[in-house]
């Protein structure tokens, strides 16, 4: 995400029932009406793992008013008395059905504060016939206006719209649902809708009929299991522009990624402006951690509140960027798609570890600067993101892991994305180097896709690779708030031409760890560059190797580029 603002396969269409005949009788009556906290917990443990959401829903004409069925299967039977869902209470329940097979069986459920908890029958109860796996498919039906979650609007030209905006715990406000970035899920969409519209979604286009009523229904399929935040619908008048298949060879299945822009009609003739990188950069990436993980890659123009969202295979842009020829810059493009490898198919399992998808955005987009326009500009992407870190009050007061703060939007800070990005880039340059690390990053990347990781899964994969112990590192940089802040002097030996480096860490923060790249000055105007280890104590002295001087040095300067989570200030 770029903050601008801020199954089964071959599951039977036969198990779902039209939307109209979906009053089922015995519904229960909903509590007091009380929206979930934004940080309520995920779904406890034992909660049954959902291999696949089957969502058919039905756009209105105009207006706001959505109907869906939708359904659960389930990956095994559920072991727990009741399985609990996310459903915003907004959305009206009209029923819920056991729905597998040649099964349907009305199913006793409670409507609790932004909830619908299905109550799952033990054996006693079940009548002749009635088997265990006929409780794996769940089916909600439900309509309202959703408060949040499907923005449906107009666009400038008064045109009705309607795109998924999910994250962090949103999908609720439309999506019947285990909202958790832990409790990934396959998906589908039934979306029926005016013919008229474009509709696009995660996965695979399946089929695309004209109904008996001249409406449309589309169906896209996603194979692969992500998050909920990240599933997605846009339904509007779009246009697109075939970028073709790129990345031929580095796709999941061996093949080629398909890739598109959807844009408003009037912003066609922009297309493809930087979007023609962006075969390169999708590449790039699958060359550097692994294979692309899902059917297509897809780039919307959408209302989001966001600068882009990094729905897995359909990525949302803001609207405005598209008004103008390459409005929408290769950086942005970069930045979203390093989230199909981190953040979508290996998803952070707790909000906390959030660095995990946007610390790594943010350093696979200055990889892509570095691949694409040159060092010069890497080294311009970590300057800038040191410069953010020193200046934030959160950096300085919270750590990158922050297990206290309850709000995953407030994750949104520098810590997660440019703190976690210099970590990455510390981590490359001053701790492993370029084969080590990017070995151990494909060694993560490959234990964990399409499922979850925490931070230790990243340190382990790296000390896997590297034979290394690195907790101090992840403890330095990830577990305390703030970075070095280190005072410095030298002195010059003229009867051995030795330079020593007088180092004090006596800042708010404590002392830190860290390879420092020093840049000596000599008389003359040369730059000397070496690397010093400084080590984690309050004052030390440290002799600068292979560094012989004739006469006094014009200068010595730590982090000459300033791109290390340090603050240098002389003595």
């Amino acid at each position: 995400m770029n903050r601008w603002h801020p199954l089964v396969r071959g599951f039977s269409l036969l198990a779902f029932v039209a939307l109209d005949a979906l009053h089922f009788p015995g519904a229960s009556a909903p509590l007091a009406a009380q929206q979930a906290a934004p940080s309520a917990a995920p779904p406890a443990a034992a909660q049954p793992v959902v291999d696949r959401y089957t969502y058919q829903i039905q756009l209105p004409d105009s207006g706001k008013f959505i109907q869906v069925n939708a359904l659960a299967h389930l990956a095994a039977y559920p072991q727990v008395d009741t399985v609990e869902f996310d459903l915003d209470d907004a959305m009206h329940v009209l029923g819920v059905r056991f729905l597998c097979g040649e099964l349907r069986e009305d199913a006793r459920f409670v409507r609790a504060p932004g909830q619908v908890k299905v109550a799952i029958p033990r054996a006693r109860d079940r009548t002749a016939g009635y088997t265990p796996a006929q409780t794996n498919c769940i089916s909600i039906a439900y309509e309202g206006v959703p408060a949040d979650g499907l923005i449906i609007s107009t666009d400038s030209a008064g045109r009705w719209a309607a795109f998924g905006d999910n994250f962090p715990n949103r999908a609720r406000f439309w999506l019947a649902s285990m909202d958790h970035p832990s409790r990934k899920a396959r998906v589908t969409f039934e979306i029926i809708a005016p013919a008229a519209r474009t509709v696009v979604a995660n996965g695979a286009l399946v089929a695309s009929k004209t109904m008996a009523d001249g409406r449309a229904m589309t169906t896209w399929r996603e194979d692969r299991p992500i998050p909920t935040y990240g599933m997605v619908i846009a339904a509007a008048p779009l246009a697109a522009h075939e970028l073709g298949k790129t990345a031929c060879g580095l796709a999941e299945d061996g093949g080629c990624v398909p890739q598109a822009v959807w844009t408003a009609p009037e912003q066609a003739r922009y297309m493809p402006g930087q979007f023609s990188r962006a075969g390169e950069i999708v590449e790039f990436y699958a060359r550097t951690v692994g294979a692309y993980p899902y059917e297509k890659l897809g780039h919307l123009q959408t209302t989001t509140r966001y600068g882009g969202m990094e729905n897995p295979s359909a990525i949302f842009y803001f609207d405005r960027a598209f008004r103008r020829a390459n409005g929408v810059n290769d950086e942005l493009i970069a930045h979203e798609t390093a989230h199909q490898w981190f953040g979508d198919a290996v998803t952070e399992r707790e909000w906390a570890h959030l660095w995990l998808s946007e610390g790594f955005a943010t350093f696979f987009a200055a990889l892509w600067a570095q691949h694409a326009h040159g060092d010069t500009a890497y080294a311009v992407a970590m300057m800038n993101n040191r410069a953010a870190v020193v200046r934030s009050s959160i950096s300085a007061s919270h750590a990158v892991i922050d297990s206290v703060e309850p709000d995953p939007n407030r994750l949104l800070n520098e810590n997660s994305y440019q703190k976690g990005g210099l970590v990455l880039h510390m981590l490359r340059t001053s701790v492993l180097g370029d084969s080590l690390f990017f070995a151990g990053l494909r060694r993560y990347f490959a234990a964990h896709r399409h499922g979850n990781a925490l931070t230790q899964d990243l340190q382990r994969a790296l000390e896997e690779t590297s034979g290394r112990t690195l907790g101090w590192f992840f403890d330095e940089w990830l577990r305390r708030p703030g970075w070095a802040e280190l005072r410095t002097s030298w002195a010059w030996d003229r009867a051995t031409g030795a330079v020593t480096l007088l180092v004090d860490q006596e800042g708010r923060f404590g002392p830190y760890r860290l390879a420092m790249p020093i840049e000596v000055t000599n008389a003359a105007g040369e730059r000397i560059t070496v690397t010093v280890e400084i080590a984690a104590e309050r004052s030390q002295v440290i002799g600068l190797r292979g560094v012989r001087l004739d006469a006094a040095p014009a200068s010595v300067v730590c982090d000459p580029r300033q791109t290390m989570l340090a603050v240098c200030t002389a003595k």
